[in-house]
């Protein structure tokens, strides 16, 4: 019957294509003809497309050099053939049918904005269409300057962006568009891919650059409308801050899927760089905002091989530490890039099977990688960094009426200088004193330090330095992370000094099922986390590593950053002000044993479960494991399950999923409390000086 139907509409199909004029032998031709050529998809020209920038967008940028030019080319637009990953992640083939989610992220219809009412969209009950004029409203992302609304379908029955002077573009800023090398023009029906996108192949993949997270709205030049920006408005590298992930990667998810709950509660401007390489931790952090970059310290630390090298710690834990190139190539191969050769040492999403270490060795040489994607991205690494060098801070006194928000009190700003440099200095800039000074000559040097007049000149704000969980205090899930300890899929691209630092001291951390008791936890991995930079932290808010202090506005312009950074600053310095947050369950949801590689059925997750309580198992030890299967297996169960009541009553099972926890630290923005117990007067003056950063 089904190969009836599909014979019928592909009847259909022939008699529409005659009735216009176009045979499908015609639209064959004409889609092999519309875009750069596969197999290679001219990947390498990507950046021929940046020329259709207006020549005042260079001049904002500092008139860059060649070199940087094509690192700008490779932030904005390299994607080095990551399509094929997600393609093949919406397809099943990554995430089959047995694991629950096959089908269910597929970003070519996320950019497919047709109508609301529209019936092909309807088709799949999951989905929603997104509009042009509703993107950063709804989930953050960016709209290229460069295109236009559709105002009818494509050839294909797409309502995708006009973006006639770069084809690879999809509307949105990082979103890459590539010919599908398995699209068959004559077996295609649009109706048939919303109805079953996993099995129906379409005419483009989508692929993703660093830009979809890291371009944003200049702070000093925001735009009218942020569903309008103009080129001049967007800033490359500084992260974007109201992007949500949950929005890129569970919009298509059921309603009442666990999965769905998990990432909308994801702060905005986050993201869990370890969803992929699972490491069982549920761990959004903020997206790292990039200035001052050759200003940035390095360290001398042990490679892999025995060797020193001077090195950045990147990351939030400081776990990329084997040079700024590598860590970059990682990332991409963290979204998708060698996803072939990738897919081998770990498995995403379930985690069910043991790491192994991805091979940075292996991946370049020729013919491990598609297309040699890993040696392609590798060569552009050294542009990258150039470009990334020439990103230099946002100060509030450039910025439209920024000087309102600043005090003109000499005396204040001058205590707040004092202030920083006895409180602050010490973690919060790259310019530190010998270390052979006495303790009231630190003292003295960090003080004039501050009081010099350049003292914001080439200074990344930071030492960069690793500290403890146990002395920094904030929640601790990042810094828990095992993707980049020994033998792990990681393994590669941190040091030896990484992998050995030592676990630190066991924490203490509230019980979210019985608040007037404590939890003992002692880290099995290293638990550090490095310094942030404050550069332009006015313009960044809300703080800390999780985005967790403060108000988000989701406004960009120069009174929105400040009325967020307001809040949150006052939250930082006066911690009985803030929220107490605990990401908690908005109403009962359903985890898919499937989707955790546990067999079949599901669990109710109760409204008003920890999340934590459940992202943070590992099922490889988990007594769900031992719970869920066997009762599963047993009739009885199986006619409650499919009834839907609750196997998992919080009565008894809870505190068994608690003590097996992988970081059960559940108040997300607790911690850094470093100057909280100054005068009132003292935290404003020293609030005074930070904005001027």
């Amino acid at each position: 019957m089904k190969k009836l139907r599909l014979g019928l509409m592909s009847g259909l199909l022939a008699i529409a294509f005659f009735v216009s004029g176009m045979s499908p032998l015609a639209l064959a031709v004409e889609y092999s003809e519309t875009l750069p050529s596969a197999p290679g998809y001219n990947y390498e020209n990507d950046g021929d497309y940046l020329g259709y920038l207006p020549n005042d967008y260079y001049a904002k940028q500092g008139k860059l050099t060649d070199k940087e030019k094509a690192g700008l080319q490779t932030w904005y637009f390299w994607t080095g053939g990551n399509d094929k990953f997600f393609r093949d992640l919406s397809t099943g083939k990554i995430l089959s049918d047995s694991k629950g989610y096959a089908g269910t992220f597929d970003f070519l219809k996320l950019v497919d904005a047709r109508p609301p009412n529209d019936p092909v969209a309807q088709a799949d009950k999951t989905f929603t269409p997104l509009q042009r004029e509703d993107r950063f409203k709804t989930i953050g992302v960016i709209n290229d300057p460069g295109c236009k609304a559709a105002t009818e379908t494509d050839e294909y029955g797409l309502w995708l962006d006009n973006c006639n002077q770069d084809p690879h573009s999809t509307g949105i800023m990082g979103a890459r568009k590539f010919k599908n090398p398995n699209f068959d023009p004559l077996k295609w029906n649009v109706e048939e891919y919303y109805k079953e996108g996993a099995q129906v192949e379409p005419p483009y993949r989508i692929g993703l650059s660093c830009g979809i997270c890291h371009i944003s709205f200049n702070p000093l030049d925001p735009p009218q409308d942020p569903e309008h920006p103009s080129w001049q408005n967007l800033s490359g590298a500084i992260g974007n801050q109201y992007i949500r992930e949950g929005g890129l990667f569970g919009r298509n998810l059921p309603k009442d899927d666990f999965i769905k709950e998990l990432v909308e509660l994801q702060p905005p401007g986050t993201s869990d760089t370890s969803r992929n390489a699972t490491d069982h931790i549920d761990n959004p952090n903020a997206i790292n905002s990039i200035f001052n970059l050759g200003d940035r310290p390095t360290f001398t630390e042990v490679m892999n091989d025995g060797s020193e090298k001077e090195v950045y710690h990147i990351l939030k834990d400081g776990a990329d530490s084997v040079g700024l190139g590598e860590a970059a190539e990682r990332v991409y191969v963290n979204i998708g890039v060698c996803s072939d050769e990738w897919l081998k040492h770990h498995e995403i999403i379930a985690g069910i099977d043991p790491q192994t270490p991805f091979s940075r060795e292996k991946a370049l040489q020729p013919g491990t990688c598609d297309h040699d994607f890993y040696i392609k991205t590798a060569s552009r690494m050294d542009n990258a960094a150039e470009f990334l060098k020439t990103i230099k801070p946002y100060h509030l006194a450039d910025a439209p009426n920024g000087q309102a928000y600043l005090t003109k009190d000499e005396a204040v700003l001058s205590k707040g200088k004092k202030l920083f440099a006895h409180n602050c200095a010490q973690c919060h800039s790259s310019k530190q004193p010998p270390r052979d000074l006495s303790v009231e000559d630190y003292q003295a040097w960090y003080e004039e330090s501050v009081l010099a007049a350049d003292f914001l000149d080439h200074n990344f704000l930071s030492t960069d330095e690793r500290y403890s969980i146990t002395e920094i205090g904030t929640n601790a899930s990042r810094a828990l992370g095992t993707n980049a300890s020994g033998g792990h899929i990681w393994n590669d691209y941190s040091s030896k000094t990484f992998k050995e630092l030592p676990s630190p001291n066991a924490l203490e951390l509230e019980n979210p099922l019985k608040t007037d008791q404590t939890l003992k936890f002692r880290p099995k991995t290293s638990g550090y986390y490095r310094v942030p930079s404050l550069i332009s932290v006015w313009s960044s808010a809300p703080l800390l590593l999780n985005n967790s202090v403060g108000k988000f506005t989701g406004d960009p312009s120069v009174a929105g950053r400040m009325e967020a950074f307001n809040d949150a600053i006052e939250k930082l310095l006066w911690p009985e002000k803030r929220d107490h947050v605990i990401k908690r369950t908005r109403q009962d949801t359903q985890l898919d044993l499937k989707s955790i590689g546990l067999g079949a059925g599901k669990v109710t997750v109760p409204q008003g479960t920890p999340a934590k309580l459940v992202a943070n198992l590992d099922p490889n030890n988990v007594p769900l494991a031992f719970i869920a299967v066997p009762l599963l297996q047993q009739p009885l169960v199986s006619r409650l399950v499919a009834a839907g009541v609750n196997i998992l009553p919080k009565g008894w099972v809870a505190p068994l999923l608690l003590k097996q926890n992988t970081a059960p630290d559940f108040v997300e923005d607790r911690g850094h409390v470093f100057g909280t117990d100054l005068p009132d007067e003292d935290k404003q003056a020293l609030i005074e000086f930070i904005k001027t950063f």
